[in-house]
C-alpha cells in the first residue's frame, strides 16, 4: 500500500507587469520579493497553523462524507487554499506583514506613498500605503494550492 505525498505550494500567476522600460512579470517580483524580505514564509510563520486546520477539516469532511456515503466536496482542500488566499492577501493589505520583524519594513516607497497603479506604470505620490502593495499585480495573483498524488 502506498502512502499520499500532499505538497502546498504558494506562488502567483504569471502575468506580465504594463512597464515598458523594465519589463517584470509577477513571478519576477515575487520571487525578488521572496528573496529580499521572505514575505511568504513570514506568513506561513504566522498562519500556516490556520491553513494546516482548515486543511485538516476538509479532509475530515470528505472522510465523514465517504463514511456517511453523501455526496463529497471535489476538492477536500479548497475551502483551505481559499482561506490561505485571503488570509495572504489580508496580511498584505492590513500592514501586518510590516509588523511581524520583516527586515526593511515598512518599505521606503509604502512609507512616501509611491503607487504605479496607472496604466504605463507612471509612479504617483500619495498617502502611505502597505508594503508590498504597489500595483497590486503580486497582491491579486497570489495563489495556493495542493498537488496529491499516491507515491
Amino acid at each position: 500500500m502506498g502512502a499520499y505525498l500532499t505538497t502546498l505550494h504558494l506562488g502567483v500567476l504569471d502575468q506580465p507587469y504594463d512597464n515598458e522600460k523594465k519589463p517584470m512579470t509577477t513571478y519576477q517580483v515575487a520571487e525578488f520579493l521572496e528573496e529580499t524580505y521572505g514575505i511568504m514564509q513570514a506568513w506561513w510563520d504566522n498562519h500556516g497553523e490556520e491553513v494546516a486546520e482548515k486543511m485538516e477539516v476538509g479532509v475530515q469532511s470528505a472522510i465523514d462524507a465517504v463514511m456517511e456515503n453523501r455526496r463529497q466536496a471535489n476538492d477536500p482542500f479548497g475551502s483551505a487554499m481559499n482561506f490561505a488566499e485571503h488570509s495572504f492577501k489580508n496580511f498584505l493589505s492590513s500592514m501586518e506583514a510590516e509588523r511581524v520583524g520583516i527586515p526593511g519594513t515598512p518599505t521606503k516607497a509604502a512609507l512616501r506613498g509611491v503607487w504605479h497603479r496607472k496604466k504605463g506604470y507612471k509612479a504617483v505620490i500619495g498617502p502611505r500605503r502597505p508594503s508590498f502593495i504597489d500595483s497590486g499585480m503580486y497582491e491579486a495573483n497570489f495563489q495556493a494550492w495542493i498537488d496529491a498524488w499516491l507515491k
